[in-house]
């Protein structure tokens, strides 16, 4: 089968699977919008499930149809211009289930990944914490081991879909003493569990996917951890790797859709006749092309600093989209609705889009990981 061939039959898989049922998904979820008929988007990636377009990255032999770069962008394209509805199992499938192929043992392997690829566990990300948010050899949560198990106590934050997730993968510190980089694993935690509370943290869009989540005594066998114990820092950075990987194209088709909305309503309220704010629309465009140039030369890169200037440049770029979709509202863009939240599209872009330099790792952070591992330049004083 060609690529192109490839491309058409997913997309053909689409249509005819986007209907009925289904067919009142489209363009749901997504960032601020993760409570959108959420049961029926699951029910949904159970189809995908089904129809074998789960893990299509994965290797044969874990149950994926081992697509190459090539085939992944096209399937992260087409499930993007479908407008078919966010995943729920992001998290599993994208970012959890390549690590655990990259560095887990066969047992942990046949444990989770059927699971995973039939969306019947849900799976958070435990890495962010009050003390520790983009800086994240700051963890201070730990875990010890009492007998078979290991015991954890302390704090996550930013907590994607934990009020939706069975297990959680955890960064902890399992070396008493041990500092930054040094002495971390990388469990995995059901949530169902005494010990384990989330609470959910309400945002600005008046939505709350994001969660605190207090571990105070809760437990997981010994051999859920991946990778060695202490090992932790290097699995968890496979799996940011992982993040920043082929979906990021999807996700542009989704900015291109957004910014061809807003141009749609410039020409409509006669905004684009102000020659400041067509100046910005067309910059817009323009940086959309450089972040697609910059995502298909990079694709598969692991060099030093690509994962960071590519963060870079998406999350400044969004950002600065919801504060033009404000400008070409003007006035408007001020007043509510009737709908949920009382936010619009546009204004729900525009608060979220807040957040985008912050979570995932920061500006800050980003900026000092190139100076300092890539430029050369001196550490940035820490006390």
């Amino acid at each position: 089968m060609t690529d192109t061939e490839f491309r058409a039959e997913f997309r053909s898989w689409l249509e005819e699977n986007l209907s009925g049922e289904f067919a009142s998904v489209r363009g749901l979820g997504g960032p601020g919008r993760e409570h959108e008929e959420f049961d029926r988007r699951l029910a949904w990636e159970r189809r995908l499930a089904e129809g074998g377009w789960n893990g299509v990255g994965w290797p044969v032999e874990h149950g994926g149809r081992g697509a190459s770069l090539a085939r992944q962008v096209i399937f992260h394209e087409e499930y993007a211009r479908s407008r078919a509805p966010a995943r729920v199992s992001h998290l599993g499938q994208e970012l959890l289930g390549p690590t655990l192929i990259a560095f887990g043992t066969p047992e942990q392997r046949r444990r989770f990944l059927p699971a995973i690829l039939r969306v019947d566990e849900l799976w958070c990300q435990g890495y962010s914490e009050p003390g520790a948010g983009s800086d994240l050899a700051a963890v201070s949560t730990t875990a010890r081991l009492d007998g078979g198990e290991w015991v954890l106590r302390g704090q996550k934050v930013w907590t994607s879909l934990a009020h939706v997730a069975d297990w959680c993968f955890v960064l902890a510190r399992t070396e008493p003493g041990s500092k930054r980089h040094h002495g971390l694993s990388y469990l995995l935690v059901p949530l169902d569990q005494p010990g384990v509370e989330v609470r959910p943290i309400r945002q600005l869009t008046g939505t709350a996917e994001f969660n605190e989540v207090f571990f105070d005594g809760a437990r997981t066998a010994r051999d859920l951890v991946v990778g060695e114990p202490g090992e932790g820092w290097r699995v968890a950075m496979g799996t940011l790797a992982f993040e920043r990987g082929v979906a990021t194209l999807g996700q542009q088709v989704g900015f291109r859709r957004e910014l061809d909305e807003l141009v749609a309503l410039a020409r409509e309220n006669g905004a684009l006749g102000d020659p400041v704010l067509a100046n910005a629309l067309a910059r817009a465009r323009m940086g959309l092309e450089v972040m697609r140039a910059h995502a298909v030369r990079t694709l598969g890169d692991s060099s030093p600093g690509v994962a960071e200037v590519s963060k870079l440049v998406w999350a400044n770029w969004h950002r600065a989209l919801g504060e033009l979709a404000m400008r070409v509202r003007g006035a408007r863009s001020l007043v509510t609705s009737n709908g949920e939240a009382g936010l619009d599209d546009l204004q729900r872009l525009y608060l979220f889009s807040r957040a985008d330099t912050i979570y995932g790792g920061s500006n800050e952070i980003q900026r000092n990981v190139l100076a300092e591992r890539v430029l050369g330049l001196p550490r940035e004083v820490r006390p």
